[in-house]
């Protein structure tokens, strides 16, 4: 939905008003869209198109050097009139010939036709041509009938570079052409889009599922599926349009994979690794991605995926530099590396330098079993513990404790096997905690980790005495990088008071398993008494109102890991 408008009739005017004032440097405003704002080579053919407005970065965001010399703005997907198409193609004319290059709609069919028509009474050489790359809209028999959808973007960039160059009107026309013709679109939706000013969506997706085949103008896809994964819905788009590639193909590709108004860069990246990797496997060369967002439709939840199939002038004309206020080509300015350099992707790989004394080994094995526990335990409440920090924080503590603790218990096991000792496989579990964890609270594990396998060592016989320094390194660890006291809501209010515990449970003769559990008790009264407390540190400071009467997430986590651990001795 759109939250932030006026009076929703004059919400296309005001996006224009807003996008020229914004990128004054790129586009001026004419009698129905925009023109360049810069200067260009007398006698170079002039590309117009446009459409309705609601696909931003579509069209007007595509105006600038190397790209398209004017755009023309409609209402909220509706085509704009044919005098506003002549006013932007007068305004923009070079004196090289007019070319007219648009989406497949009936409206801007009919409105741009009679612009041409206009445009020719008025002593002006023009040709006019259809994007229609959207492979879903019609049967490959009558491409002539497809829609033009994210496609149209690849198409106007080489054809803009072909008369940047200097080819005449119908040159550019027919690089156009070809271009079209070897560019393909499919998408799908997960949620409709809603008009400024309209309370529900032109149309609804059922939870759980996808539309496929959707159009840009809030229509609904032709068919329904379940949502499934990223890689499952890259794998649709991809097969979809090697389903349907054109004659003569090769083996070469552009791809563009476009978000459609809502759908995140970071939920387009992840995606996008899964269409690089089966274009791959499928033999096919990737010359180039672009991820982003190329033509939208308001607010739709949903990604389209284009696929140029390229020929050397295709090719050649893609890269040429182009700078507009949405989308740009540069040249780099350094040389690119040397392609025998290769860096390592992948996180240091765990060793064993030495192996551990058979004390320490024996500790490693108990350390490992422990890790496995924790990992299950932070599993089974992960949204609770996410919840938790949602009161106050930014929700993650959950995910991140989970994705560290699993971590960690696969690198202690795989080093418990290789005979690493106890030093040795809490600095490989902290390693991967810290990497895979993320936040603060995968810092501060992951770091204290380590510091409490360097208390242990590898090669020392262990006592109670070793196992109380290592845990008073590990919660002085925390307190060193993380900064916090006792009483400002933080992890340290259940660790201290463990740590303590214990240290107090060894020097009054105690065995290991009743000191443990004495400090796992204390552990977690004081971890329920932090719902009292007001923080005063990390983002749950600016927010202490909210986060009283609740338990601190860190405080909380700790006190569940160290009374699993108390659970293996019984």
């Amino acid at each position: 939905m759109t939250h932030l408008l006026n009076n929703p009739v004059d919400f296309p005017v005001e996006l224009v008003d807003g996008f020229v004032k914004a990128n004054s440097k790129y586009v001026k405003k004419v009698y129905g869209g925009v023109v360049r704002a810069t200067k260009s080579k007398p006698g170079k053919v002039a590309i117009i198109t446009g459409g309705g407005t609601g696909h931003y970065p579509g069209f007007m965001g595509w105006v600038g050097p190397g790209l398209v010399d004017g755009a023309v703005t409609g209402n909220i997907f509706a085509s704009p009139s044919a005098s506003q198409v002549r006013s932007v193609a007068k305004a923009a004319d070079h004196g090289g010939g007019i070319l007219l290059a648009f989406l497949n709609y009936a409206g801007d069919v009919l409105h741009f036709g009679m612009a041409e028509e206009l445009l020719k009474a008025d002593g002006f050489d023009v040709r006019r041509s259809v994007v229609t790359d959207d492979v879903a809209s019609a049967p490959e028999s009558e491409i002539y009938k497809r829609r033009g959808i994210a496609g149209g973007l690849a198409v106007l960039k080489v054809a803009s570079a072909a008369a940047e160059s200097g080819l005449s009107l119908d040159e550019v026309l027919k690089v156009l052409n070809k271009t079209n013709e070897r560019t393909r679109t499919f998408g799908v939706a997960f949620s409709g889009c809603t008009l400024p000013g309209s309370a529900n969506p032109l149309f609804e997706v059922p939870a759980g599922k996808m539309a496929v085949g959707l159009g840009v103008h809030g229509e609904p896809g032709i068919y329904e599926l379940d949502l499934g994964t990223a890689d499952d819905v890259a794998k649709l788009l991809v097969d979809k349009l090697l389903e349907d590639v054109p004659q003569n193909p090769g083996k070469k590709v552009i791809a563009l994979l476009n978000g459609l108004g809502s759908a995140k860069y970071e939920e387009l990246f992840v995606t996008f690794s899964c269409v690089a990797n089966r274009l791959k496997n499928a033999g096919i060369q990737m010359v180039d991605g672009e991820v982003g967002e190329f033509m939208t439709s308001l607010d739709m939840g949903g990604l389209s995926l284009t696929l140029v199939w390229v020929d050397d002038e295709i090719e050649k004309y893609w890269f040429v530099p182009c700078d507009s206020p949405a989308f740009r080509k540069t040249k780099m300015i350094d040389e690119p590396l040397d392609s025998s350099i290769v860096f390592n992707t992948e996180p240091e790989a765990l060793k064993v330098n030495k192996k551990g004394n058979e004390s320490s080994r024996n500790a490693a094995a108990q350390i490992a079993k422990a890790l496995e526990k924790i990992k299950d335990i932070i599993s089974e409440n992960e949204t609770m513990l996410g919840d938790l920090d949602a009161v106050a924080g930014d929700g993650d503590h959950g995910a991140g404790m989970t994705r560290g603790s699993k971590a960690a218990a696969e690198a202690a096991n795989w080093l418990v096997k290789e005979g690493a000792g106890a030093q040795t496989t809490l600095a490989g579990a902290g390693a991967r905690w810290s990497e895979n964890a993320g936040g603060a609270s995968g810092a501060l594990w992951g770091a204290a980790l380590i510091a409490a396998g360097n208390a242990l060592g590898d090669d020392k016989d262990l006592d109670l005495k070793s196992f109380s320094h290592a845990i008073n390194s590990f919660v002085k660890s925390v307190q060193q990088l993380g900064g916090a006291n006792i009483g400002d809501k933080t992890m340290i209010d259940a660790q201290v008071p463990f740590a303590e515990v214990f240290e107090n449970s060894v020097s009054q003769n105690l065995g290991f398993v009743d000191a443990w559990n004495r400090a796992a008790i204390a552990s977690t009264s004081a971890a329920k008494a932090t719902a009292s407390l007001t923080p005063k540190m990390g983002r749950a400071r600016v927010l202490a109102e909210k986060s009283i009467g609740h338990q601190d997430p860190g405080a909380t986590s700790f006190s569940l890991i160290v009374s699993t651990i108390s659970s293996m001795f019984k």
